[in-house]
């Protein structure tokens, strides 16, 4: 065992049993990164505005703060990146990390020097806990790669701007700068397509040991590396055994990246975003994500169902339950207030707080009333892979409401890895998994509302190819995988020939 290896156990060790102490009180923790926050933004713009000085309780900024996403809170983001100072948090923020809006172009979510650290130490802790929990260090004496953005940073009124992903890789601890690939030179390239040739030329002879990122874009880079190499992954990197992911589920992934590695590698989710790192995967054999509630963040959960009532139930970490649909809503030490980040969480354990993200509150179906959700499609697609044994690159799902004869229906988008014979089958697997979820479109179907769904099976590099003509091909960028409209649908459809 090396040094680097011993000193990797020793440190999973303290850092899990510090871990232990806020995971067993996790009301009081709650409490009191609430008390902290509140404490420390009384006296900027938005706390004075909100008479932060007189919220005692949680039922205190449930009354005098809105849930708000970024459109929402635009007054006081733009007074941010204008360069005003003590406006949603003390001070200037350290980072702006840029990420595309829906609505009103960019978005700027604040980076703080309180909030900064948390983003790095939660990815280290969630490696230093796989460390714990199987006692494999091996991996930290060979290459590791993060396929993220470009580290290139740009300005804005004297505070640094550039997509999270960059950002983080100027934090990259010292004891990891030797092993760490691309080269820096590399990981610059803005084109994704160079920018994953470079990579698999930098790697390809090299001892790669833990590969990072979202599924979709490592599934391209491994694709290139077969296609140079011709070799299977975990033959070309025969110590590769640790795939840390986020951004997406990978169960719709996973038989294709097993067929492309050759075997099976231990893998790690986390739920880190601009906004915040959330949660990640503190045990193998457990799915669910142990929600983070000592890192600066105060959670709200809002059921999904009541969420556009007009005053809809805000619950603490102690109120939520098992199995239901939540809104996920917080407040940080970046200074986003009662913020709705748009994801969608369902807790699969209460001791210790675990969780599953859903989808996306803006993310889902429900041109009939059926409200369909992202968990429900992709459950769905994976009992389907496992009974007829297909593996697929990518899928979507939309809504066909303009049909020349019969009833409307679902129309699922697959690209395939390989294209099975039996697509009516594995529809009716599929739309049968979709009723035995979904009591709305379960009577929809029943009621001769909708038809079962369609398959439509898209041509290979479809999905590539629509995020290459929407300036979204590589980095953190993912395809939704629920459209309550048909824009993805017909952009599909168009690249077909």
């Amino acid at each position: 065992m090396s040094l680097k290896s011993f000193g990797a156990k020793i440190f999973a060790n303290k850092v899990v049993k510090k871990m232990n102490r806020w995971i067993s009180k996790p009301e009081e923790t709650q409490q009191k990164v609430f008390q902290q926050l509140i404490a420390s933004a009384k006296t900027t713009a938005f706390g004075n505005d909100h008479d932060f000085s007189s919220i005692n309780s949680h039922s205190d900024f449930i009354n005098r703060v809105p849930i708000r996403d970024y459109e929402q809170l635009r007054p006081y983001a733009d007074r941010v990146v204008a360069g005003e100072a003590d406006i949603l948090w003390p001070g200037q923020p350290l980072y702006f990390a840029k990420t595309s809006g829906t609505t009103s172009g960019a978005k700027y979510i604040p980076l703080t020097k309180e909030s900064m650290p948390s983003h790095i130490e939660a990815a280290r802790n969630a490696i230093l806990c796989y460390i714990h929990e199987t006692g494999n260090t091996k991996f930290v004496d060979g290459k590791m790669i993060f396929l993220q953005g470009s580290p290139v940073l740009g300005e804005e009124n004297g505070i640094k701007l550039g997509r999270l992903s960059g950002i983080v890789a100027h934090y990259v601890p010292s004891y990891l700068q030797k092993n760490r690939l691309p080269s820096w030179e590399t990981n610059c390239i803005e084109d994704w397509e160079t920018k994953v040739d470079a990579i698999v030329e930098e790697t390809k002879d090299e001892d790669m040991t833990v590969i990072s990122g979202i599924p979709s874009w490592v599934q391209m880079y491994f694709e290139r590396l077969q296609a140079v190499s011709n070799k299977k992954v975990g033959d070309l990197f025969k110590n590769f055994n640790l795939f840390i992911y986020g951004g997406v589920n990978y169960e719709p992934y996973r038989k294709k990246f097993e067929s492309l590695i050759g075997r099976k590698v231990d893998s790690i989710e986390l739920f880190p975003a601009s906004e915040g790192f959330f949660a990640f995967q503190n045990q193998q054999n457990d799915p669910g994500l142990l929600l983070l509630l000592n890192s600066g963040i105060f959670y709200e959960f809002v059921p999904a169902d009541q969420f556009f009532e007009e005053n809809p139930p805000r619950l603490t970490i102690g109120e939520v339950e098992k199995g239901v649909n939540y809104v996920l809503i917080i407040s940080t030490n970046a200074g986003l207030w009662a913020y709705n980040i748009g994801d969608t969480v369902m807790f699969t354990s209460l001791k210790p707080y675990k969780l599953v993200v859903t989808g996306r509150i803006k993310h889902f179906i429900s041109a009939f009333g059926e409200h369909v959700i992202g968990k429900e499609v992709e459950q769905a697609m994976q009992e389907a892979m496992t009974q007829f044994g297909f593996s697929i690159t990518e899928f979507t799902v939309g809504p066909q409401t303009q049909v020349e004869e019969g009833l409307p229906y679902h129309e699922w988008f697959v690209e395939f890895d390989g294209e099975p014979q039996n697509l009516e089958q594995i529809a009716k697997v599929i739309d049968q998994s979709m009723q035995t979820q979904n009591s709305y479109y379960f009577d929809l179907i029943d009621g001769k509302v909708l038809q079962p769904l369609k398959i439509t099976s898209l041509r290979r590099d479809s999905f590539k190819d629509y995020m290459k003509s929407q300036g979204k091909l590589g980095g953190q960028n993912k395809i939704p995988r629920l459209s309550n409209d048909r824009k993805i649908a017909n952009g599909l459809l168009e690249l077909q020939g």
